[in-house]
């Protein structure tokens, strides 16, 4: 099998993910199900060719080096692939995921409509959390579509890899990549406070260099995206600061309550109604009050104001489940599996039921 014809199976089946591992057919991911493509294992061979036929030299010679490479490709006018190499059992390994072509709207993604109020502050953070595979990338994505086409902006984005591709549209886009234009997300952040940025997209808020760069450019009067591989606005706000030595943190919380605008946490669900999947979204917005619990180590407090935060846009990832299932989008199951506070929901949905 060749890689032209897996990847026209990926395309055409709307698959999000394409595995090839020794030992296993080909393997893609549609609607968070894994499904084989034909009967017949990889072998050894098989992997190192199907790698090299999409891999550069200079990322062999890094997966040599290191064991793993990402990189992303276009592959014809259908799309573009992230692409991460590996070795396991001392062959090679490919993991590759679908970036679509088409940009979705913030209305096709499912995010309510006032969430597009965030991307006309003029400064602050703005950060999409949530775990591997919920769509930040494309969520964060669809968000500077959506600046670039309605505002005179300077956008640098840092990603590793480049993923989505953005054209200047109403405004201008400096798109750099890891490894190939710049080393560190750190270095680059702070290399773009003297490039006139207006808003920035970090890929990634890995380390604590790059939550630091990230949180001061906020506070310099730039208006800057990230994500995190945590869920819910609370722990979100918990993670940054714990990364940080015992003797920062004090200032962490300080920078951070002034600077933070606002966290979308999000996950991704089986619809029971129909094929395909679909997002489950909490809010929080900045107020003075979530600014106060966070200055003052009670982040425990927060979920309680987002649950009285309706008039502010805010919305618990409890109560956009419950949603959910009350319109029959989600199954009783998918809905409890997910709950931050299961005995909660369960309640809920017992009263909203009598």
């Amino acid at each position: 099998m060749e890689m032209n014809n897996l990847l026209d199976y990926v395309c055409e089946k709307g698959a999000s993910d394409l595995h090839l591992i020794v030992g296993t057919p080909p393997v893609v991911r549609i609607h968070g199900r894994l499904e084989y493509i034909g009967e017949t294992p990889l072998n050894r061979g098989d992997t190192e060719r199907l790698m090299k036929s999409i891999t550069s030299e200079e990322s062999v010679q890094k997966l040599l080096a290191k064991g793993n490479v990402d990189y992303g490709f276009a592959f014809e006018n259908k799309g573009r692939f992230r692409v991460n190499v590996y070795k396991q059992k001392g062959t090679y390994a490919l993991a590759l995921r679908l970036i679509p072509a088409r940009l979705m709207s913030l209305e096709e993604i499912g995010l309510p409509s006032h969430v597009k109020e965030l991307l006309y502050k003029p400064r602050g953070l703005v950060l999409v959390t949530g775990p591997t595979g919920s769509g930040k990338t494309t969520t964060l994505a669809s968000m500077i579509n959506m600046i670039n086409i309605e505002r005179d902006t300077h956008i640098i984005t840092v990603e590793d890899p480049i993923e989505y591709f953005h054209c200047h549209k109403k405004s201008i886009v400096s798109q750099r990549e890891m490894g190939v234009d710049v080393l560190s997300f750190g270095d680059c952040l702070r290399a773009a406070l003297r490039e006139d940025p207006d808003v920035i997209l970090v890929g990634e808020m890995r380390d604590l260099e790059t939550m630091e760069a990230a949180i001061t450019a906020a506070e310099t009067g730039h208006l800057v995206f990230g994500t995190l591989h945590t869920t819910g606005a609370a722990r979100t706000v918990d993670r940054i600061i714990d990364a940080f030595p015992i003797n920062q943190q004090e200032q962490i919380r300080i920078q951070l309550a002034s600077s933070l605008v606002a966290v979308i946490s999000q996950i991704l669900l089986p619809r029971s109604d129909n094929a395909g999947r679909i997002a489950a979204f909490e809010i929080m917005t900045s107020t003075p009050s979530i600014q106060n619990l966070i200055r003052e180590k009670k982040t425990f407090r927060i979920t309680s104001d987002i649950q009285t935060g309706t008039k502010h846009g805010m919305v618990t990832l409890d109560a956009f489940l419950l949603d959910l299932y009350n319109k029959k989008i989600i199954s009783y199951s998918e809905m409890l599996s997910k709950a931050q506070d299961p005995e909660y929901i369960v309640s809920r949905a017992r009263e909203e039921s009598a």
